[in-house]
């Protein structure tokens, strides 16, 4: 199973930008997705999460800013984020609850997200 995200770059403050994420392999299915993220020295945080459902969750500094959502026919979770701040800057990394026998949580390789005030 491989979690490919794109979409990171560099964008000026109140800017917008998108990140996708898609599951690739062999698996019997995906359950809950999501999007954290990793600052320079700190610790790595939830930013949103999203049921099979679609039932989502966000971090309280970015609610109202970020949507995510997901494509189960390409097992694809995005985040649109916009009115972007210059401490949105981060690592961000996308997360996936697959199944194969079990569920297991996988992780996308990450890709950085620099605003720029």
């Amino acid at each position: 199973v491989q979690l490919q995200a794109s979409g990171g770059g560099l964008v000026q403050a109140g800017g917008s930008m998108r990140l996708s994420c898609a599951a690739s392999g062999r698996f019997a299915s995906i359950a809950a997705l999501g999007w954290y993220r990793q600052a320079p020295g700190k610790q790595r945080e939830s930013v949103a999460t999203i049921t099979t459902g679609g039932s989502t969750n966000y971090a309280d500094s970015v609610k109202g800013r970020f949507t995510i959502s997901r494509d189960n026919a390409k097992n694809t979770v995005y985040l649109q984020m916009n009115s972007l701040k210059p401490e949105d800057t981060a690592v961000y990394f996308c997360s996936a609850d697959i199944r194969i026998g079990v569920y297991a949580r996988y992780w996308g390789q990450g890709t950085l997200v620099t605003v720029s005030s």
